[in-house]
């Protein structure tokens, strides 16, 4: 299995910790062995501040998501709208266990110099 490392929002890395958000939601799919996410908080934190177990991805029609993920997705509707506007596919990773760093670390930490703009494999 494998990790890769997402760019998010502090906001949402927060509902993630808080157990509101448990669906992230992107665009384009990982491929299919990806079983940990570690995630990067974006400005102003910039760090990477934990790590959260894939426990499924869905992908399909936005509105098919929608209907799945609205509880724990962690935004509005209008803002899944608008995220997924002209699209025909959305994904969402289903996050299960999350363990926040008490440290929190650097992209340089696991060999990357920039946030990536989705992800990057690590």
């Amino acid at each position: 299995m494998s990790q890769m490392l997402l760019s998010i929002n502090p906001e949402h890395v927060e509902n993630i910790l808080l157990g509101k958000k448990k669906f992230e939601l992107r665009k384009v799919r990982c491929r299919e062995d990806v079983d940990t996410i570690i995630i990067y908080a974006t400005f102003p934190v910039m760090k990477v501040v934990a790590e959260a177990e894939v426990l499924d991805v869905i992908e399909d029609h936005p509105n098919d998501v929608w209907d799945i993920v609205s509880e724990y997705a962690g935004i509005s509707k209008g803002f899944f709208d608008k995220y997924y506007e002209g699209k025909d596919k959305a994904v969402a990773y289903h996050l299960g266990r999350v363990k926040e760093y008490s440290i929190p670390k650097t992209l340089s930490d696991y060999g990357i110099n920039f946030a990536p703009q989705s992800f990057v494999y690590v």
